[in-house]
């Protein structure tokens, strides 16, 4: 079955943060004055480009203010076609040109035979659009088994998630991440943790954490109209979003809603891969599912505290979330568990506070209930914050490409 991540729902599905064209725009706007040249960009994703607005998003749409950029999605199977002729490409526009590649296929076949489908429709795709000098751009090494008979004059492994950790995982994803980094000429990293561990298998990786569209979340920090789902909680509020999967730690959410009632749980985001039977439903806890990119900073808006509800398991093991960021950004005080990638920095700089166990968790509530009025840890924060951008991620990203290239050459 395809693999099925943290960031992924099942497909077309609603999400905390989709694609948006004011996202793109906004990208068009800061990055207009960097510019290089580099061959057309394929990339090979198991996210879906129309669910959540996230790091392939951010750098891909940027790619595309310079070049052809093709997204390749996992494929769509149709139960009522059986001819393996029936397999075609649906082509579709997205921001700033970016045209994403889904496979239709027939069902009833086995998986090599499936990757077979997928190799000619690239290859023929490739042929009748001219597509003759390109990076191949991973986000899975599963999609090594349609794609390894192609030439790209750069190959690069972004690896931002520890994929094989998660559930659901392919069995043969290990296997095939260690036949990418062979073929990778740089793998990037989504974190720290992250860089750590596949610097040891990979000689030129690079530490890309989780960045930031400051102005974007930054609206957060005026008076926003309140979405009508939200106007009808009471204060204080005590906010999370993102994907509800096996990475939140449903335990410590029903702790803390229990033994503080006067606090309102407001939790944003589709439930993915977990039994939504199982969550923790008390009266203060309320789920207001996913929402659209541009709702975020209205929502965040009315909140008092945003947290990182994250459990301790293997899939939060090299997580680099990208919230926490965004969060502050938003100007809210953050209260997070011991995620490694959060510790580092925001924890060690004294911007995001860190707690274990519900009882810690709660009093660091409380204090950071108080602490947007802290004109030091606002100072502190935004300093930090000036210091990065998904713009400069993704320079420093293309200055790497173009030196590989130029010694490539």
């Amino acid at each position: 079955m395809p693999l099925s991540t943290p960031a992924e729902a099942p497909p077309r599905a609603s999400s905390t943060a989709p694609a948006t064209p004011s996202a793109a725009a906004n990208a068009a706007s800061t990055t207009s004055d960097f510019s290089y040249t580099l061959p057309d960009f394929v990339c090979f994703a198991h996210l879906h480009w129309d669910f959540v607005w996230q790091r392939p998003q951010h750098l891909l749409s940027r790619f595309a203010q310079q070049g052809r950029v093709f997204y390749v999605e996992e494929p769509f199977f149709h139960h009522d076609q059986t001819a393996p002729d029936f397999a075609h490409f649906e082509v579709k526009e997205r921001q700033n040109g970016v045209k994403v590649l889904v496979a239709h296929l027939p069902v009833g076949f086995s998986e090599e035979q499936n990757d077979e489908m997928q190799a000619k429709l690239l290859t023929q795709y490739f042929s009748e659009n001219s597509i003759n000098k390109y990076v191949f751009w991973y986000y899975t090494p599963m999609a090594l088994s349609k794609s390894r008979h192609l030439q790209p004059v750069l190959t690069v492994y972004d690896c931002m998630d520890e994929l094989a950790a998660f559930k659901f995982a392919p069995p043969k994803l290990r296997e095939l991440e260690q036949e990418l980094f062979k073929k990778a000429d740089l793998v990037y990293t989504g974190g720290q943790s992250l860089y750590e561990a596949k610097s040891l298998q990979h000689a030129d990786a690079h530490s890309f954490p989780s960045s930031i569209d400051k102005d974007h979340f930054g609206q957060a920090r005026q008076n926003l109209p309140e979405p009508k789902d939200q106007a009808g909680i009471a204060h204080p509020r005590v906010g999370f979003f993102g994907v509800v999967d096996e990475r939140l730690d449903i335990e410590l959410l029903g702790q803390l809603a229990e033994a503080h009632s006067e606090w309102q749980f407001v939790i944003i985001g589709p439930v993915v891969k977990i039994d939504a039977a199982l969550l923790p439903r008390f009266s203060n806890i309320h789920y207001l599912g996913g929402k659209e990119y541009k709702e975020l900073p209205a929502y965040l808006c009315g909140w008092d505290v945003a947290t990182l509800l994250f459990a301790d398991n293997e899939s939060t093991k090299f997580i680099s979330p990208t919230k926490t960021p965004e969060y502050l950004a938003a100007g809210k005080p953050v209260v997070s568990t011991p995620i490694r990638d959060v510790v580092r920095p925001y924890g060690d700089l004294n911007l995001v506070q860190i707690a274990s166990t519900a009882d810690e968790f709660g009093k660091a509530i409380a204090k950071a209930l108080v602490q947007k009025d802290d004109a030091d840890w606002r100072k502190r924060t935004d300093e930090y914050l000036a210091t990065i951008s998904w713009d400069l991620t993704w320079q420093r990203m293309v200055e790497l490409m173009q030196d590989k290239l130029k010694h490539k050459q």
